[in-house]
């Protein structure tokens, strides 16, 4: 799987939907994390793929709506194993 991230965004979101976003996950792509706003009623969801064609033909696939899907970076990766290493708060208090 091709380590390329994509943040794809729905907006709008009907009263009462919730934001729920479909399991995604085939051979070339991988749902990394989700997040909701709800004060700006907006579902941003983080996609690993090849390309954006790959990723949104995998998120037609489930029928979930995306108004947007655009190239994203990391700017600090999620951490492998979260339980060995210190919280920003206990980080800044050391």
């Amino acid at each position: 799987m091709a380590g390329h991230l994509f943040a794809l965004e729905q907006y709008d979101l009907s009263p009462g939907a919730g934001g729920t976003v479909p399991v995604l996950r085939t051979a070339e792509c991988r749902l990394v994390a989700v997040i909701r706003l709800p004060t700006d009623d907006v579902v941003i969801a983080f996609v690993e793929g090849p390309d954006a064609d790959v990723v949104a033909a995998a998120v037609a696939a489930t029928a979930w709506r995306v108004d947007r899907l655009i190239p994203a970076r990391w700017l600090q990766p999620p951490v492998a194993n979260p339980s060995n290493q210190d919280t920003p708060r206990q980080a800044r208090e050391s």
